[in-house]
């Protein structure tokens, strides 16, 4: 089995994908921005004894859509009225902050609140900090995840999975090619684009 397990929790609802592959059982029928893909995919209306599977680009995420011609018809539901929004309180603007709750230990708490601009100041430059320094190894794991969630979903039966997957994982990208090579070209051609940053530099 791999040596790491990648994440399966879909994508956050302010992460809608960009950029979708649609597939027709092996075949790729659609790639492009994911309005205009989900809008064709919903104009040709393709025969119900057909799966068609959308995944997101940047993820591998398979996305679950309503593919019905009829789905794009549907009215949203009905916006409710905003609240008011509270007095605009004098200072700096917030720039998107969000707050969320963040679990320490005392002593972390103790040396946060020492540094220049408080706690919360010192957490966003160390996560800063920490996306430049990992950023190759952040985007060698997403790739890997990204292409382990459209093999399982597209790949599991097909000889060599469980082995491609070590491979994958290993960060043997040879193997890997080697292994993916017999199966149905659109599927390999789409693994070979969602696994380019995968491999080591070395």
């Amino acid at each position: 089995m791999p040596s790491e397990t990648p994440s399966d929790a879909p994508a956050t609802p302010d992460s809608s994908p960009q950029h979708v592959s649609a597939f027709a059982g092996f075949q790729r029928i659609a790639s492009g921005p994911a309005a205009e893909v989900i809008a064709g995919l919903r104009a040709t209306a393709p025969p119900p004894d057909v799966l068609v599977r959308v995944f997101d680009d940047a993820t591998g995420t398979r996305l679950d859509l309503d593919l019905r011609p009829q789905a794009a018809d549907e009215p949203s539901p009905a916006p409710t009225a905003p609240a008011t929004p509270p007095p605009r309180a004098v200072g700096r603007p917030r720039l998107g902050v969000v707050a969320r709750e963040v679990t320490l230990l005392p002593r972390h708490w103790e040396w946060l609140n020492r540094q220049p601009g408080g706690a919360s100041v010192a957490l966003r430059r160390l996560v800063d900090e920490a996306r430049h320094v990992h950023r190759e190894r952040d985007a060698l794991r997403a790739a890997r995840e990204a292409t382990y969630r459209v093999m399982t979903e597209m790949a599991g039966d097909l000889p060599g999975f469980e082995e491609a997957a070590r491979a994958l994982f290993a960060g043997d990208g040879k193997q890997f090619q080697l292994l993916i090579d017999p199966w149905p070209e659109d599927l390999k051609t789409y693994l070979q684009q969602l696994s380019a940053a995968a491999w080591n530099p070395s």
